[in-house]
C-alpha cells in the first residue's frame, strides 16, 4: 500500500515530456477504474459478512444487513445515501454484470460509465441484464469512443427490446418518486426543483410560459424568466405579488449581527448561511408586519443551551426545535440529509436521558442504521462546550461529529443604547410566519 502511494505521489513531481504526461494521466484513470472494481467486490464481501453475522444473532429477516450502506459510506467518506447506491451498484456488478466488472478491472471502463449501464438495466431480470452486459462489454472495443449519452441510449434501447413491460413498470415506479426539493444557489438564491410525470411537468411549464407571453405583450418590463418565476411563487403561495409572501421560516443569528451591524452570517432553516445584512432586512420586514417573535437559544461563547431537558421518552417540541437549529442537518459525517428524527445518542434502553446533550438530529436512514447490532454512540463533548458525538461501528471504527458553531459576535461591539436593552453574546432565533 505504501509503495503504491509513494508511486502516485511521485507522478506529478517528476519531469516529463508531453507524451509522458498524457500517459500518466491515462494510467491514473485506469487505476481509478481498477480501484472502483476492487471496491465493488469488497463492498459485496462486507455485505455478506454482516448478513452472516446478523443471521447468527437471529436478527429479524427484515433487518438483516441493516447498517452496511452506512459502513460503506463511512469508508468512502460519503453520505449513507450514496453508500446505499454504491452497495447496490456493487451487487449488480458482481452478480449480474461480469463483463462490465472485467472491463473496469482492466482499466477500460470508468466507474461512472459502469454506473450508467447499471442504471439503464436496473428494471430487467438478472438474465436480461447479463445479456446486455455481454452484448456491450464482452468486447470492450464495442463501446470504445462512445460518449456517455450514447452508451446510456444503447443500453436503454436494448432493455426496451428485451423487456418492454419492465420499462412500463419502471415508468410507473418513477411516477411514485415525484417530489419537490430545495437547495442553495450562489448569491443568496434558492433552487426549487420539482420531479414530475412528464405530462404534469410540461403543463406547469406551458402555464407559466402562457402568463409570461401575455404580460410581455402588455408591456411588462420584467424578463420572461422573471415573470415565470414570480408567477410560480404567486400561484403556489396564493399571494397577489411575489415579494409580499409571508415567509414561514426560522433565522438563527447573533444579537450583534442583528442589532449592531455585525458581519457574522445567519442561518436560515431549510437553506443554510445567509449574509447578516440580508438577515437583518428579512427580520425588519417581518417585524414591520408584526409576524416575528424572538427566542433566546444559547450563549454564543460556549454554544451550550442552559437548562433544557425533559423526563419524557420523546423529545418535546421545544427541545426538538433546539436540536434542529443546533445541528442544522443530519449529524452523521458526510451526510447532508435533512433532520427527520430526534435521536437519543445513548439509547433509552441503555439509560440515556432526554436532554440536549444526549440528543442529536439524524436523517431516517442514519437513525435506523445506528440501531443495527454492533453499533453504539455516546456524547463526548464537555457539558459547557460545543456538542460532540462519537459513534462506533461494528468493526471498531469510530465516527466523530461536532455540531456547527453557533453564530458568533463580530468584532464590532453593539452601540450603548442597544446594549442596555439586549444582552450581548446571545444567539437569537427569529420565527416569523403569517
Amino acid at each position: 500500500m505504501e509503495d503504491v502511494r509513494a508511486w502516485i505521489n511521485g507522478l506529478p513531481t517528476c519531469e516529463a515530456s508531453e507524451l509522458e504526461l498524457v500517459e500518466r494521466i491515462r494510467v491514473l484513470e485506469e487505476l481509478k477504474a481498477q480501484a472502483a472494481a476492487a471496491q465493488a467486490r469488497l463492498a459485496v464481501d462486507l455485505d455478506s459478512a454482516v448478513r452472516q453475522r446478523h443471521e447468527e444473532l437471529k436478527v429479524p429477516a427484515a433487518q438483516v444487513g441493516r447498517g452496511v450502506p452506512s459502513q460503506v459510506a463511512a469508508a468512502r467518506r460519503e453520505s449513507p445515501f450514496r453508500g446505499g447506491r454504491h452497495l447496490g451498484f456493487a451487487k449488480a456488478l458482481v452478480a449480474e454484470m461480469p463483463h462490465t466488472l472485467a472491463a473496469m478491472e482492466a482499466g477500460l471502463l470508468s466507474e461512472w460509465r459502469a454506473t450508467i449501464l447499471a442504471r439503464e438495466t436496473a428494471c430487467l431480470s438478472g438474465e436480461d441484464r447479463r445479456s446486455i452486459d455481454e452484448t456491450l462489454l464482452a468486447d470492450p472495443a464495442t463501446v470504445e469512443g462512445w460518449g456517455d449519452r450514447r452508451l446510456g441510449a444503447e443500453a436503454k434501447k436494448l432493455a426496451d427490446q428485451l423487456d418492454p413491460e419492465a420499462q412500463v413498470k419502471r415508468n410507473a415506479r418513477a411516477r411514485a418518486d415525484r417530489r419537490v426539493s430545495i437547495r442553495p444557489s450562489p448569491d443568496t438564491m434558492a433552487i426549487i426543483s420539482a420531479l414530475l410525470p412528464v405530462a404534469q411537468g410540461v403543463a406547469v411549464w406551458a402555464a407559466l410560459k402562457t402568463v409570461a407571453d401575455a404580460l410581455l405583450g402588455e408591456g411588462d418590463e420584467r424578463t420572461r424568466g422573471q415573470i415565470m418565476a414570480d408567477t410560480l411563487v404567486e400561484r403556489v403561495t396564493g399571494q397577489e405579488v411575489a415579494d409580499d409572501v409571508p415567509v414561514q421560516v426560522t433565522v438563527t443569528i447573533s444579537d450583534e449581527a442583528l442589532l449592531a451591524g455585525g458581519f457574522e452570517p445567519a442561518w436560515l432553516a431549510d437553506y443554510g448561511p445567509i449574509p447578516a445584512s440580508l438577515a437583518r432586512r428579512v427580520v425588519d420586514t417581518a417585524t414591520k408586519k408584526a409576524i416575528a417573535t424572538l427566542r433566546r437559544l444559547y450563549v454564543a461563547s460556549t454554544g451550550q443551551l442552559a437548562a433544557m431537558d425533559s423526563t419524557a421518552t420523546a423529545f418535546p417540541k421545544s427541545l426538538a426545535l433546539f436540536i434542529d437549529l443546533r445541528d442544522q442537518i443530519c449529524r452523521t459525517p458526510w451526510c447532508d440529509a435533512p433532520i427527520r428524527h430526534h435521536d437519543h445518542v445513548r439509547s433509552l434502553l441503555a439509560g440515556g436521558p432526554t436532554t440536549a446533550q444526549n440528543g442529536q438530529g439524524l436523517c431516517e436512514q442514519c437513525n435506523y442504521a445506528k440501531e443495527a447490532p454492533g453499533w453504539s454512540a455516546r456524547p463526548t463533548g464537555p457539558p459547557d462546550g460545543p456538542h460532540e458525538v462519537e459513534t462506533t461501528l461494528p468493526t471498531g471504527h469510530t465516527l466523530r461529529s461536532r455540531a456547527p458553531d453557533p453564530p458568533q459576535p463580530s468584532e464590532l461591539r453593539p452601540r450603548v443604547a442597544e446594549a442596555e436593552i439586549f444582552k450581548p453574546d446571545v444567539v437569537i432565533a427569529i420565527d416569523y410566519a403569517a
